[in-house]
């Protein structure tokens, strides 16, 4: 093969002076490039654990996949040298262009998790003439490699959320940092052990510093951050997402009651209503907020708790404590009186978290960024179609939303 040829690849591959490509073979039945890659006889065998001279012991024949040379893929071989050394014994001397024990080049890599942000993993799978296994691999690689890197988190404001894993509630913890969005642990299901292992690796320092904790009313998690978190009762946060969320389910429950009465009566003015009584009125359009005016304003009870819904959502403006205090103590009495069964079941709830959402009007805290990444989290897997296992789960939230370094070091 000509001396240009060889020295084209020797530039590609970015070798060092230790390095030498020896051959390139054409294979046009394959499809492929094939270069031959060798260290030379002048360089030193040096142990990759501690940098000092060995003697060769033997060589391994390695293959990787680098990037395509146009539409023929290219594959580097090399005989690999191992080294003797008298303190680590025999280890494989490291090659430039790839990580070890990986079966791709650095570059290759790279361009592969450049793929992974764009489409889903099986597309580029397809695309880049992979097995899902294969593209897999180097996510996990990915993953792993960002999170080493990673320099120790002490974020300020936290988001706690727990998101689906499969349809049979399965669920994974989720911890972001709030003022950046990046996903900071994940942990399988949603206990309070899930969420312990993520306090126990901050400091003491770490875990005072911590000014606010915005997460649901799930008791695992409350219990989990009671039993960490210095102050903890001055710092959780119930923010008005998922208070919406209770209320919201609240007035369907009276609506799809009323809406049977109604119905046996031959009244159907609440079928097909279901939607805008859980829509924001600010999402509306005009057209559908005037069809909505004769139930909404009706003595219906669905009304009524719709009211009582949207009154709440006025009450997140306070900037003063006692204020804001005293606002929902005289929404509470209202919906306890209400006699509607779940809007009051609602308004015990809240009662006894109220301490929670006047900490997160306080702070002004929301778990918008939460939901934002569980909204991310739930597209990369509708986009995969889900996933077999949870640390593949795990992998593919960190990967999208952990803000990792993934990029191997020779790209």
């Amino acid at each position: 093969m000509p001396d240009e040829q060889t020295g084209l690849y020797s530039l590609i591959l970015e070798l060092s002076s230790d390095w030498e490509v020896s051959d390139v073979v054409v294979d046009k039945p394959q499809r492929q490039v094939r270069v031959r890659v060798d260290l030379k006889e002048s360089a030193d065998r040096c142990c990759p654990r501690c940098g000092t001279v060995g003697s060769r012991h033997d060589s391994r024949q390695r293959r990787w996949r680098h990037l395509d040379t146009c539409q023929y893929q290219t594959i580097v071989e090399c005989w690999v040298p191992r080294v003797r050394c008298e303190e680590h014994g025999v280890l494989q001397v490291p090659v430039p262009w790839a990580e070890s024990s990986s079966r791709f080049t650095a570059l290759f890599e790279k361009h592969v998790i450049e793929w992974l942000h764009e489409a889903s993993l099986s597309a580029v799978a397809r695309k880049l003439e992979l097995s899902w296994d294969q593209v897999d691999t180097i996510m996990k690689r990915a993953v792993e490699r960002g999170l080493a890197r990673r320099e120790r988190q002490a974020p300020r404001r936290i988001g706690i959320d727990e998101t689906s894993f499969q349809k049979r509630h399965e669920y994974v913890t989720v911890v972001l940092d709030q003022e950046t969005g990046v996903v900071l642990h994940v942990a399988d299901g949603r206990d309070h052990e899930a969420l312990d292992c993520y306090y126990r690796g901050l400091s003491a320092e770490d875990l005072a510093a911590i000014e606010c904790v915005s997460m649901d009313m799930w008791r695992a998690y409350l219990k989990s951050t009671r039993t960490h978190v210095p102050q903890a009762e001055d710092k959780i946060c119930f923010d008005k997402f998922h208070v919406a969320k209770h209320l919201g389910d609240a007035v369907d429950k009276v609506r799809r009651r009323e809406n049977r009465d109604l119905r046996e009566r031959g009244d159907d003015r609440l079928t097909g209503t279901k939607y805008a009584w859980l829509q924001h009125p600010d999402n509306m359009s005009e057209e559908r907020w005037a069809d909505f005016a004769e139930v909404r304003d009706s003595a219906l009870k669905t009304a009524r708790a719709w009211a009582i819904k949207e009154t709440a959502m006025t009450l997140w403006g306070y900037l003063r404590r006692g204020w804001a205090e005293k606002a929902w103590k005289q929404w509470l009495g209202w919906a306890s009186r209400s006699k509607l069964k779940p809007v009051v079941a609602a308004a015990r709830m809240i009662r006894k978290h109220l301490r929670g959402i006047l900490n997160a009007i306080v702070h002004g805290v929301t778990n918008a960024s939460s939901e934002s990444v569980n909204a991310k989290i739930q597209r990369v897997k509708r986009q995969a179609c889900g996933f077999r296992n949870r640390e593949r789960f795990r992998n593919a939230i960190y990967f999208h939303c952990g803000g990792l370094d993934l990029f191997p070091e020779g790209a």
